[in-house]
């Protein structure tokens, strides 16, 4: 368990200090105009790593308790899993179908698998919402999100 906490602080730390490199290059203070690029996420980040720091030296200054605790039942860690690697899926999806596309497919997906909904209402759902998504930035906003590599939705002139 402690091990898993050390690992976990300083996964937390890296990412922080990742937060506030990228601000810092992209400009973390006030400019003329008001905050810049970078402004937020550097304070972000800097909770980030504060936080990550308080956690390792309480791990690492707090007692060691006898016998050794288990870091996740399997049980718990399959729940996990249930949620993660369907995540990591959409991430690349997007990547190669759009934001819209794999959104839907992923809202339907986790509809009928978890929700244990049928297909139907998976897909009416899923189409649904990302229809309304892209209504609402691509034609009210104007404001065009990522379609992916392959860009699935020029079929229909985006």
């Amino acid at each position: 368990m402690r091990s898993a906490e050390v690992v976990v602080a300083l996964f937390m730390f890296g990412l922080g200090a990742l937060v506030i490199f990228d601000s810092v290059r992209l400009g973390w203070g006030w400019g003329a105009e008001g905050p810049e690029a970078g402004y937020f996420p550097f304070y972000i980040g800097l909770m980030i790593c504060v936080g990550s720091l308080v956690t390792l030296f309480q791990v690492l200054l707090g007692s060691q308790s006898k016998g050794h605790k288990v870091f996740v039942e399997w049980s718990a860690l399959r729940l996990v899993l249930q949620v993660l690697l369907p995540a990591a899926v959409y991430v690349l999806g997007i990547q190669l179908i759009g934001i819209y596309v794999a959104s839907a497919a992923y809202i339907a997906v986790f509809m009928v698998w978890l929700g244990k909904y049928g297909w139907t209402r998976g897909i009416i759902v899923g189409v649904g919402v990302s229809a309304v998504t892209f209504a609402m930035f691509e034609i009210w906003f104007q404001v065009p999100l990522f379609k992916g590599e392959f860009n699935p939705l020029s079929l229909i002139g985006y």
